[in-house]
């Protein structure tokens, strides 16, 4: 059992918080377009700092702890790289300019810390009360394994995202952006911007992700602390790989069938753990040694299949996966 005092947390949630000030204050001042070598930049900085934070979770806590940081590190990066299919998808669609990308992005990444913060809360109290919570989670990850792998080659539809239809319908809404406002004045009436429709898409694909990443990188360590640090550190690079990588995300052809890889393996990982605590002690559970082996293998195998696919065949693209399928498809399938 890791034992956390109440000013490690405090400490971490303080540095966490500031390097999201850093990147908010950044993005509000001085909006910009942002480069290849500020983004590398960027993105070397925040690896290095989750590296750093597991080196003296390791010492601090031992071995077990910082491998199963370490795993649950590379879990929540290896599906942030699919949100950021989606924050592509979103700028695309909304047509967001290139100065403000930045900000859009340092706000969804405070929602998605936001969220993800009140799942493991939640998730963490489920665990702690109620051992076959570790089956149901298991069977939510191979439920959304399937349905990605099913529509592995879709894009989510945004504009049919109920929060967004909901946001359109019920606020008047700018037809342009106004100088990367939120909220403007027009004829003496605040009314929204377009930036508000696309921080409420980002939110509502946060949340859609929380579901699936929270149990996922549960069934890597039971500890709140891990679980939240771990997603943290994940996510407080996003902004940066998103500059970093948005052209190379075509590429990775099979990346959303890697995902459901992973994640059908860590539902059946949950469930031989629930087995074992709940019905016989004799059921092996999964080592996180070989739990983070084999996410690495399946991402490095998904990777260079996808380089070698798109160098064959330019014109395969790649897609961020669907957990259903569009309206449209329904209909059709219909007649």
């Amino acid at each position: 059992m890791l034992h956390i005092s109440g000013l490690t947390w405090t400490v971490t949630i303080g540095f966490i918080v500031l390097l999201l000030a850093v990147d908010l204050v950044l993005a509000t001042v001085r909006p910009h377009r942002v480069g290849f070598r500020e983004a590398s930049l960027w993105s070397i900085f925040y690896v290095l700092v989750a590296i750093g934070f597991g080196v003296w979770f390791w010492s601090a806590h031992g071995g077990g702890f910082g491998a199963e940081y370490f795993a649950g590190y590379v879990v929540e990066k290896s599906l942030s790289v699919d949100n950021l299919f989606v924050f592509v998808l979103i700028m695309t669609t909304f047509a967001v300019p290139e100065e403000h990308q930045h900000k859009v992005l340092t706000f969804g990444i405070v929602l998605a810390l936001l969220m993800r913060a009140v799942f493991i809360a939640v998730g963490a109290a489920l665990l702690a009360l109620f051992s076959f919570m570790f089956l149901l989670f298991g069977l939510l990850l191979i439920y959304t394994a399937v349905q990605l792998f099913r529509h592995r080659d879709q894009d989510p539809d945004i504009e049919d995202n109920a929060v967004v239809k909901t946001a359109r319908r019920l606020l008047p809404i700018t037809d342009e952006y106004v100088g990367g406002k939120i909220l403007t004045r027009v004829d003496g009436r605040r009314v929204a911007t377009p930036l508000f429709v696309v921080l409420v898409a980002i939110g509502g694909v946060d949340l859609l992700f929380a579901l699936d990443s929270i149990p996922a990188v549960f069934g890597v360590t039971e500890e709140p602390y891990v679980v939240f640090t771990a997603n943290a550190f994940a996510l407080l690079g996003l902004r940066a790989l998103f500059f970093l990588v948005k052209g190379l995300l075509d590429r990775l052809v099979y990346l959303s069938t890697g995902l459901s890889l992973i994640l059908a393996f860590i539902g059946v990982k949950l469930i031989l753990h629930w087995a074992h605590v709940a019905v016989d002690e004799r059921v092996p559970e999964v080592p996180t040694a070989l739990s983070l082996g084999v996410i690495v293998v399946v991402l490095a195998v998904v990777t260079v299949a996808s380089l070698v696919k798109t160098r064959r065949d330019p014109s395969a693209k790649a897609h961020a996966g669907s957990l259903r399928a569009h309206p449209s498809e329904d209909r059709d399938r219909e007649r």
